[in-house]
């Protein structure tokens, strides 16, 4: 499960458009979140968005940033004419929050919703590796404070939905009698909204209830950005925007475009680009614990990148994967040479051979390139078909002149990291 992060203002969008769906229409969020970008023209937004002069507003940077309301990148209860002057003086403008800095561009206006403190609720669903839970406290806002603490939780095993009996018996007991249909029924909606879109990750914090009605204040949220071929028509015209204060370079977003091109996971994220120890792992998770293994064996400020390609790519995206690294990796001479980690555990059911075709046409499209570069490579693999992608990649180091060491599942994950690093020390 590759997980993305997506923009406030599609998430509500998301839930304005779909809510009504998974609740028999008893439900309806009105569609009133309005984008503004570094293009767009505040002019003419009200002409578009009539509402945008007639009601109070709401103004917020929408870039992934927590806690925006105790670092005073929020505006409450403003007019347009307000509204559009504090949008002005912080666009293309940076801003540090804790210890990030980034350039504000992207903000998100909606209608500011008269409420007490007493209507405030915390709402957030999360995927484990068994199932969904559930989180609620009858006391959300700015001031929630330590929600592992506080929330009352609910276990969602895989494939099954709560019913709204359980939800109110196990998480609405400090609400209100009177206010516990109306949010039963939301919770209850808003869990199928999230499992049927191939959500990992939502939070309101907080949602209101108002005149019987119910209104998402703030929001955070996951998509499962793999089954963008399932549930990519219901997620709309999305973009998944990079963390705040971080730019992606060419090569980042080149990945991440052939990454949402492919059912498999494909990710980079450029370290040190004069690094000497790049690597070329299989699965999130192996990714992990080779860049801790890395770091443990005192060579972080060598570590060149991070980064993973699972879920069994074909050979086309493979190479081209590989050959954005080896173009990195390749780049600037390091008199002390480098290292290429191609590691992995062992595969379920990617086919280790298969994917390794497209490693090799790589490897041999680079092969002076390595050799000027005094390039060392290591590699350790198991799992399907993966004794003759082992030969294949044994037999490569002999035609290439660049020396390639070779290993299967009998030789630990990651001792080829130290086999590498404590040679080259």
């Amino acid at each position: 499960m590759a997980q993305k992060a997506i923009r406030e203002a599609d998430g509500k969008r998301m839930i304005a458009r779909l809510l009504k769906d998974y609740t028999n229409r008893k439900y309806t969020i009105d569609d009133t979140f309005v984008t503004v970008g570094p293009d767009t023209d505040l002019k003419t937004l009200p002409a578009t968005y009539k509402w945008l002069t007639k009601e109070k507003l709401v103004v917020k940077p929408d870039q992934l940033i927590k806690r925006r309301g105790k670092s005073k990148l929020l505006l409450l209860n403003a007019d347009w004419n307000d509204a559009e002057k504090w949008i002005k003086e912080r666009m293309s403008k940076p801003v540090t929050v804790g210890t990030v800095t980034g350039i504000l561009d992207h903000f998100i206006v909606e209608p500011f919703i008269p409420h007490n403190e007493t209507d405030e609720y915390y709402l957030a669903i999360l995927s484990e590796r068994d199932g969904d839970q559930i989180l609620f406290h009858h006391q959300g806002g700015i001031n929630v404070g330590d929600i592992d603490a506080k929330a009352a939780r609910m276990k969602i095993p895989i494939g099954t939905y709560p019913t709204a009996g359980d939800i109110e018996k196990q998480l609405l007991a400090n609400v209100p009698k009177e206010r516990r249909s109306l949010i039963v029924g939301f919770i209850e909606g808003m869990f199928k909204f999230y499992a049927d879109l191939n959500y990992t990750y939502l939070e309101i914090n907080p949602f209101v209830v108002s005149n019987n009605r119910i209104f998402p204040l703030d929001l955070a949220a996951k998509l499962d950005d793999t089954a963008e071929f399932v549930s990519g028509k219901k997620w709309g015209g999305i973009t998944f925007p990079s963390p705040f204060g971080r730019i992606l370079s060419k090569e980042e977003a080149y990945i991440a475009e052939l990454d949402s091109k492919t059912g498999a996971s494909l990710k980079l994220t450029i370290i040190n680009p004069e690094g000497r120890v790049w690597t070329m792992v299989a699965g999130g998770g192996a990714s992990v614990i080779y860049a801790d293994t890395i770091t443990d064996l005192g060579f972080m400020s060598e570590m060149a990148n991070y980064g993973e390609y699972s879920g069994d790519p074909n050979e086309e995206f493979t190479y081209l994967y590989a050959r954005t690294i080896l173009d990195l990796m390749t780049r600037k001479k390091n008199p002390k040479g480098k290292f290429l980690l191609i590691g992995g555990g062992i595969a379920n059911f990617t086919d280790v051979a298969n994917t390794f075709k497209g490693i090799v046409r790589a490897l041999k499209e680079y092969k002076e390139k390595l050799r000027e570069n005094n390039v060392k490579i290591y590699v350790r693999r198991g799992g399907p078909n993966y004794k003759e992608g082992l030969r294949v990649m044994r037999e490569l180091g002999e035609q290439l002149g660049v020396p390639i060491e070779v290993y299967g599942p009998e030789t630990h994950m990651t001792k080829i990291v130290s086999m590498a690093l404590k040679g080259g020390k």
